[in-house]
């Protein structure tokens, strides 16, 4: 069963995809997301579903361990780059809550093979 913690980050995540996608993509003109999003938001819940920190997990930007491929952590960094600031205006407590998750801190896990 999902934390209540893992569900905010992936509803998070998930409103922030959309955000960027509506006014990236002109996603308004068809409801949901395009295909170039809809990877990067599937991509993004199997991240999360595998995170290694679990209930401790920080928010990505502030986690030791970098999950994500290099391209789609540049992609997400885009679209969190331009939701992040408009979060607060549409979303204001999940705003706030990633920013408390910010504060979190996880000491990366050991090394496997040394």
């Amino acid at each position: 069963m999902e934390s209540r913690r893992i569900r905010r980050e992936k509803k998070t995540v998930t409103v922030m995809i959309d955000m960027y996608c509506r006014d990236q993509h002109n996603g308004r003109v068809e409801p949901g997301l395009c295909d170039e999003c809809r990877e990067l938001h599937d991509y993004a819940m199997q991240r999360i579903d595998k995170c290694p920190f679990c209930l401790a997990k920080p928010t990505c930007a502030n986690c030791p361990v970098h999950c994500y491929k290099k391209d789609l952590r540049a992609r997400v960094r885009e679209a969190m780059a331009y939701a992040g600031p408009r979060m607060m205006r549409r979303h204001p407590i999940l705003a706030m809550m990633h920013i408390m998750d910010g504060f979190r801190t996880v000491e990366a896990p050991a090394r496997r093979g040394k």
